[in-house]
Order: structure tokens, then sequence, then C-alpha cells
């Protein structure tokens, strides 16, 4: 009887945060369709400020999802190799090299993206192209890839299969493709959703670098927001959840998949 009473404690307990966070995010998707938010659902549903959201702000929704899978491909590209040979030269260099990487994560994105603007916004076409918004993504989100491989890396023997592979006349490069990628797999998965979440959510940052051409999901929002009325903004909201949620949850059960295909 008392494990009955714990548990539906517990079970209360989680429904009420669980509302506490999706309700809001339920009442402005609802604002989204809705033809006069302070009138209610009496005033009609509509699709209108939906349309009139992707007529305005097309050009910044795709422009964030190009950023975002850039931002992946780099931290890919970058952080997995990165996160190998951390892992394997060990020692007091690469525990600071790990640390350097890992300092964006308590720095401000407001203050990354100042030191980038001192640093390189002198470079005109750099400077008003989204490849400067990349930049400040990559440097940001960087860290989360590689602390996930390098989780995973800590445990698994990963020495022990470079050596095996290396033994029977594989290349390095051939030992990283088949050895080291798939026994990453479970933090490179791990990584590219928080990667992508974080990229197509990042504000402060963004909002330091983007030009009037430039502009991405969260700056646009808050643009929204700033100047239109409250439906606009909301169906603003609303397209974000529908684009974005069925990414993430295609990443999250690729992510739950990967362990079972490799036991099998």
């Amino acid at each position: 009887m008392r494990d009955r009473l714990i548990f539906a404690g517990q079970l209360l307990f989680t429904l009420l945060v669980a509302a506490f966070l999706v309700v809001p995010a339920l009442l402005s998707i609802a604002a989204g369709v809705t033809a006069n938010y302070f009138r209610g659902i009496s005033s009609g549903v509509t699709l209108q400020w939906v349309v009139q959201v992707w007529t305005l702000y097309a050009d910044s929704i795709v422009l964030s999802f190009v950023i975002a899978l850039a931002t992946l491909a780099v931290t890919l590209v970058v952080g997995v190799p990165a996160a190998y040979a951390l892992h394997i030269r060990g020692g007091a260099w690469s525990r600071l090299i790990e640390e350097v990487i890992t300092l964006p994560l308590a720095i401000p994105g407001l203050a990354i993206a100042l030191a980038l603007l001192l640093t390189y916004g002198g470079f005109g076409e750099f400077r008003r192209s989204w490849l400067f918004i990349l930049v400040g993504h990559v440097v940001f989100t960087m860290p989360f890839m590689v602390r996930s491989v390098m989780a995973v890396f800590a445990t698994i023997d990963i020495r022990t299969l470079d050596e095996g592979a290396a033994s029977l006349g594989a290349s390095p490069a051939r030992r990283f493709v088949d050895v080291i990628v798939p026994n990453a797999m479970p933090g490179i998965l791990a990584g590219a959703l928080m990667v992508v979440t974080l990229s197509l959510g990042e504000f402060n940052l963004t909002w330091m670098l983007h030009t009037p051409l430039t502009k991405t999901l969260p700056v646009g929002l808050a643009d929204s927001y700033a100047s239109m009325r409250l439906e606009v903004a909301s169906a603003y909201t609303l397209i974000f959840f529908i684009m974005i949620v069925p990414l993430l949850v295609a990443m999250q059960l690729l992510a739950e998949r990967e362990p079972n295909d490799d036991g099998g």
C-alpha cells in the first residue's frame, strides 16, 4: 500500500511538472490558429496567421535549418576526430585542450558573439553571410559533440580495438571509419541531437551576429513578438514546433535504435 502511494505521488508530481511546462506551449500554439486572441477560441479558428508567417519568414525558417545542418556537419567532421585524439593521447595537454574546447559553455553567447565581431567583423562579405552565424554556432555547440563522444570512449577500451584493427593491417583512416566511428555512434547521435537542437534555438549569439538578410527562426520570432500582433507571433511558434519536433523525434528514435542494431 505504501509503495502504491509513493508511486501515485511521484506520478502526480511528474504530471504537474509536465503540465507546467507544456500548457504554455499549447496555449501559444492555440493562439496561432485563433482569429482573435483576446476574444478567445469563440472568435473562430483560422490558418491565416500561419500563412502570413510563412509568407513573411519562409527564408528565415529555411536558413535556420541550413545553419543547423551545416553546424552538425562541421561538428561531426571536427568534433569526432578531436574527441578521439584527446582520448587516445591523454595527458595534461589533452586535458588543457579539452578545457579550452569546453570554455564556450561558461561564456555568455553575447560575449562569444562580441569576440567574433571584434575579430572577424572587418571581413565585409563574410560578416554579411550566414557563414558568420555558422562559425558562432560551431563554437557554441562543439563542446557538446566532443563531450558526448568522449563519454562513450570512456566506457569502452577503444585503444585495444584500435590496436587490434592495426594488427590486421587496417590503415589509420580505415580504423577510424570502420572501428572508432561505429563504437562511438551512441555518443555521436546524442551529440548530434544536442547540436541541432541548440543551433535551431540559439538566440543571444545569433541576435548579435545576424544581419537583416540573415535572420534565423529565433530572431524572427523575437521580431514578430515585438512588432506584430500576438496571433502572428504565436503562429510563428506553431510553425517552429511543426518543423522541429518531427526532426528531434526522428533523431531520438535513431539514437535509441542504434544500440539494438549493434547488438543484432
